[in-house]
């Protein structure tokens, strides 16, 4: 058989020297742990576009922050070197836009966070896009609570002089130490460590990402304070989501907002099961005075209000948005 007739049945069969011509690779690195809700989030998200993408393209996760941490995967995003990220505080620290989202109690419910994005996404969109990213989808975090080593939480002035991890956003330390604790912001890979360590004497998160991680092997107290609720974005960079051809972004942004009502569900239904698994561990839980950690946050909706351009607006849409007309 001639070279030319060998080469002309590799490229009938998709083959050149042995290797398959495989469509895109779209890697999609997070920093969720087995269990985590972000693994579930990302599972079913990469489950509905690699069934509609077909050869197309498929979309490869990497969990545990196994490509690198927020502000790497940040990075990675801008180099082309990944395709989707999964941040979430972290955002506040690329654009003050997305700091509402820091603002004590300022999401009410996931019924209030829709009505928010159907208001805002453009606004948000254009603040990501701003800085080279685009929002392909929401999806969340949740509401975070915290847990510690020293004492119950009960009013923000149990807070003083805990040394508390935050995540690497400007608004979550600025409330910290509002309330009197000492906040130390820290990569969420390094957490357990720290906790077990007493490097830190607690942490602030959601119940998935609280037990995913198994902060309650050592925690003591958990106190639901649920004083922030942080969404999740489906992050890719601008300039190179753009090169992908217009029929694999189709399916892309058809599974992203389909899949946020499976993460909502799943989310509400961890909010219960894991408070259990953590109460299971032997941590012991209360009830926060929310009234009191509201009034302690007057100041920070201050400083946003005045600080960021458009800050004041900003508060009173999401505020506005709160009650179902």
């Amino acid at each position: 058989m001639t070279m030319k007739r060998i080469i002309a049945g590799a490229l009938a069969f998709g083959m050149v020297g042995g290797v398959a011509q495989a469509g895109e690779v779209l890697k999609f690195g997070h920093v969720g742990k087995p269990g985590s809700l972000f693994e579930a989030s990302v599972e079913a998200f990469a489950t509905c576009a690699n069934d509609a993408l077909g050869d197309k393209a498929e979309v490869q996760t990497f969990g545990s922050s196994q490509l690198g941490k927020d502000k790497e995967l940040l990075q990675k995003l801008k180099l082309g070197q990944i395709t989707f990220a999964l941040p979430s505080s972290v955002m506040s620290s690329v654009d003050d836009t997305f700091g509402v989202f820091e603002m004590p109690y300022i999401i009410k419910d996931r019924e209030h966070m829709k009505r928010v994005q159907a208001k805002l996404g453009d606004t948000f969109q254009e603040a990501a896009k701003s800085k080279g990213y685009r929002i392909l989808g929401y999806f969340e975090n949740g509401f975070r609570n915290i847990t510690n080593n020293t004492r119950p939480i009960t009013v923000p002035s149990d807070l003083d002089g805990i040394k508390l991890r935050t995540p690497k956003g400007a608004w979550r330390v600025k409330m910290f130490k509002l309330y009197g604790a000492n906040p130390t912001p820290m990569a969420f890979s390094e957490v357990f460590t720290a906790l077990q360590t007493g490097v830190i004497d607690g942490q602030e998160n959601p119940y998935a990402q609280i037990a995913s991680a198994k902060f309650q092997e050592v925690q003591k107290y958990l106190s639901v304070t649920g004083h922030v609720y942080t969404p999740a974005y489906i992050l890719t960079s601008d300039k190179h989501y753009a090169k992908l051809s217009q029929d694999i972004r189709d399916e892309l942004e058809t599974c992203a907002a389909s899949t946020q009502a499976f993460v909502y569900k799943h989310a509400a239904e961890l909010e219960v099961s894991l408070l259990k698994v953590i109460e299971d561990a032997g941590v012991a839980v209360n009830e926060a005075d929310k009234d009191a950690f509201i009034e302690a946050s007057k100041p920070i909706y201050e400083e946003f209000a005045e600080s960021v351009d458009g800050g004041q607006e900003l508060i009173d849409t999401v505020l506005g948005l709160a009650a179902t007309n």
